[in-house]
């Protein structure tokens, strides 16, 4: 079989690019076609892949201005020329899922969501920073892309979901039901330890939409020790709001990040997001979590188990679920925590995800069979046709 992955773009270090390179560790050989490439912003496992960016790669001055070739994407992820693929895998937040097969082949997409800057454009907008003019332009530009977005939905034969939220958002945009697999975390890398310091930790990317925020001035009413782990735009701000008890550590190394998880009190996640990487790794160091009950965290978190949620995004919601970790209402216990977060390994998601495509693609060859041999019995027509 003969397979080719196809993801958004890869410019960045994200959690989607670190499932492309598990898919790449799963199949060496599939070579990977995308829009643009940063070939000096590769994670290390997909720097011996075989990445295909497409025309747009010749643009001027890409590195810096890609979000305004923003209406090129889509024709770039269309231009591939997939036709001697069997399976098209592709990894989408956004274009990949555009991505044209070939006449006889399947196309499995695994979504981390629905296109988010056409479909929940005003908190999108929020978060970036954009001038009088780029406000003008952008909703047509949006307009578009999104009637490009409804137009290729039926381009995938299967969505696969990161989180049971993304699958709603699938379901509700979309109107397809979806699998859900969640993606993979190196829980390996964390190990819980014996004794934790009085501390509790953030870490996450500085962006606004993150709600640090919010966690800044629930301490900053508390009193009680935080370290946040991260960089971006917010942090000046971050920074100017946050009292004395608040510290910002910066970016760290993989190393250390997994001694800060081991030794915190717990974790604070207070953002919404779609499935949530960083609150498997604290419960893999044996923390537990504070959570947002919202998105990818009401599939990881277990209330009492391996954290606690609270339900709004408001500070005195999350004061009130600190609180009630600080009165010692639940005894965490670090080893059924890292039990929860082994649910999510790396491997368990490999063996899912091979089960999911190997079948799809057994099912769909069979019904291949069945349409050729119809097709085959003298007076009848070809009625078999492959989507594209």
């Amino acid at each position: 079989m003969n397979i080719a992955i196809v993801h958004d773009y890869l410019n960045q270090k994200g959690g989607a690019e670190r499932v492309v390179a598990v898919f790449h560790e799963m199949f060496p050989n599939a070579p990977i076609f995308t829009s643009i490439v940063d070939w000096e912003n590769l994670l290390p496992g997909l720097q011996s892949a075989d990445i295909r960016p497409s025309w747009m790669q010749n643009l001027p001055g890409l590195k810096r201005h890609f979000k305004k070739y923003l209406p090129f994407y889509p024709s770039a992820i269309e231009s591939h020329d997939l036709r001697e693929f069997d399976l098209v895998l592709s990894s989408s937040s956004s274009f990949a899922k555009g991505a044209i097969k070939g006449k006889d082949a399947l196309h499995v997409c695994y979504c981390y969501t629905p296109m988010r800057f056409t479909w929940d454009y005003e908190n999108y907008v929020r978060r970036e920073k954009l001038n009088r003019l780029a406000r003008g332009i952008l909703p047509f530009v949006v307009a578009g892309l999104r009637r490009w977005d409804l137009k290729t939905r039926f381009r995938p034969d299967h969505y696969v979901a990161i989180s049971n939220a993304v699958r709603d958002r699938i379901r509700r945009i979309y109107g397809f039901d979806a699998e859900v697999i969640f993606p993979p975390v190196e829980v390996h890398k964390y190990q819980p330890t014996r004794q934790w310091e009085n501390y509790y930790l953030i870490v996450s990317r500085l962006n606004s939409y993150k709600k640090i925020d919010l966690a800044v001035e629930a301490f900053n009413r508390l009193g009680l020790a935080l370290k946040i782990i991260g960089s971006g735009s917010y942090l000046h701000s971050l920074q100017g709001m946050a009292k004395s008890n608040i510290e910002f550590l910066g970016r760290l190394n993989d190393k250390d990040v997994a001694e800060y998880y081991a030794s915190c009190k717990a974790l604070i996640f207070p953002g919404e997001e779609d499935f949530g990487i960083v609150p498997v790794e604290a419960n893999a160091a044996g923390r537990p979590v504070i959570a947002l009950k919202k998105g990818g965290a009401v599939d990881t978190i277990i209330e009492g188990v391996n954290g606690l949620f609270f339900e709004e995004s408001k500070v005195e919601s999350l004061i009130a679920a600190i609180q009630t970790l600080e009165g010692g209402k639940y005894d965490f216990d670090p080893q059924v925590i890292r039990e929860q977060a082994l649910r999510f390994d790396k491997e368990i998601f490999k063996d899912r995800m091979k089960r999911f495509l190997f079948g799809k693609y057994s099912q769909f060859r069979e019904s291949c069979r069945a349409q050729w041999a119809v097709s085959a019995v003298p007076g009848k027509f070809n009625t078999f046709k492959s989507s594209v």
